[in-house]
């Protein structure tokens, strides 16, 4: 089964109370985004964003150039559903982010638990390349910290420490990184590591 595969049925199967990323209210997210101080018409791109409500509040917030990519055509559906109206005012791209070719720079990429899935060398090179072509801001990653689990969904993860998110992404200075212990919908709790960065000029 290829990834795309997977994602799709899984979020054609299973609830946001079922699977263990749903967050109501992205708050580390937020926060990292607030602190950059972004102008309303920054283009933003939110990668593995799915059914992710951050968009919800981004456009609450009034920003108004906003692309979510995710590999499940079925988790931008639902994102889409539950904004109705509003999904209109934002830019949906189905693609893996490996094999995603921008046709535009963006001032901020956030990526909340989907970088950690990428476990190969040459799948995570394709990823800073893309960011190091495509990003001239800001990078705000959030991944499995060395204390979070080891697989998610059934799928083997890359857990990452501050000094290896910025041996990662050597292109940009690292601003700030939080830790976060995400509790689940079902109970559990895992341990995530947030941090952004600003392009090295």
């Amino acid at each position: 089964m290829d990834s795309k595969e997977h994602w799709e049925i899984v979020y054609g199967t299973k609830t946001p109370e079922e699977v263990s990323w749903t967050q109501e209210v992205p708050q580390i997210s937020l926060d990292l985004i607030h602190s950059l101080s972004l102008k309303k018409k920054s283009k933003i791109i939110d990668v593995g964003g799915g059914d992710s409500k951050l968009v919800d509040f981004l456009l609450d917030e009034g920003f108004e150039d906003i692309t979510v990519l995710d590999i499940s055509g079925k988790a931008l559906e639902r994102a889409k559903e539950r904004l109705g109206e509003h999904a209109k005012k934002v830019t949906w791209i189905q693609a893996d982010i490996i094999s995603f070719e921008p046709k535009e720079n963006y001032e901020l990429l956030h990526d909340r638990a989907a970088f950690h899935f990428l476990t190969e060398p040459k799948q995570i090179q394709s990823y800073v390349d893309l960011v190091n072509n495509s990003v001239h801001g800001h990078l705000i990653i959030g991944t499995f910290s060395e204390k979070g689990p080891e697989k998610c969904s059934g799928l083997p993860i890359k857990q990452y420490n501050v000094g290896l998110m910025e041996a990662t992404f050597q292109e940009f200075e690292k601003m700030e990184c939080q830790t976060e212990h995400h509790q689940t919908p079902f109970g559990t709790t895992q341990h995530f590591l947030f941090c952004s960065f600003k392009r090295r000029r």
